[in-house]
């Protein structure tokens, strides 16, 4: 009974629509965070005085601290607009889905 179910959630054209955009919508955001550690890596590998500044003349914080810092929340924020995604059109398409295959 399981495997004619799923049968046919993998042949529903609903299916292939919700994972090519999952699949669309993670790797771009995995891109996008690959890009940010990409480039705070090559500022720390060819422009260590850019991060070693520091963000005024009395302060002891230089500018790595805040890029740093600001790295890791790129991450909780990306992640969020996954999760508010999946949360919404995904989990939409995969009721659709499931109901679909219910009849």
């Amino acid at each position: 009974m399981h495997d004619l179910a799923y049968k046919r959630i993998e042949q529903s054209p609903q299916f292939k629509e919700l994972v090519a955009k999952r699949e669309k919508f993670a790797w771009i955001l995995s891109a996008i965070m690959l890009g940010l550690y990409v480039v705070f890596i090559l500022l720390i590998a060819f422009q260590p005085q850019l991060l070693g500044a520091r963000i005024s003349p009395d302060s002891s914080v230089t500018w790595g601290i805040p890029m740093g810092v600001g790295l890791i929340v790129s991450a909780f924020v990306l992640t969020g607009i996954y999760v508010q995604r999946a949360n919404g059109e995904f989990d939409r398409l995969n009721q659709a889905i499931l109901d679909e295959v219910k009849q």
